[in-house]
């Protein structure tokens, strides 16, 4: 590959990462909106967790979670979270 085609490549990845900079500072500036509910908050958690590893996938060059493995780990989290706080509302 040429030089000018490594710049090219590298121009292009730099204005993406500049473009996920945008959208990362938006969802955070989302997450400090109150007002819309869970529902709404846990999308806007859930973007940032795409946006955060699309961010690796590009700056990473080891292999990276697929989008599907992602989703699977996130709802993992999600049910432990659930599980542990039905566990503190329920009496002793």
């Amino acid at each position: 590959m040429s030089l000018e085609n490594l710049n090219a490549i590298e121009a292009r990845r730099q204005a993406l990462l500049g473009q996920i900079r945008t959208a990362e500072a938006a969802v955070r500036a989302g997450l400090h909106t109150h007002g819309f509910g869970n529902a709404a908050r846990a999308h806007l958690e859930r973007a940032m967790a795409h946006i955060n590893e699309a961010y690796i996938a590009i700056n990473e060059t080891k292999a990276i979670r697929t989008v599907p493995q992602l989703v699977d780990d996130l709802n993992r989290i999600q049910q432990v979270m659930d599980d542990v706080q039905r566990r503190k509302s329920q009496p002793i």
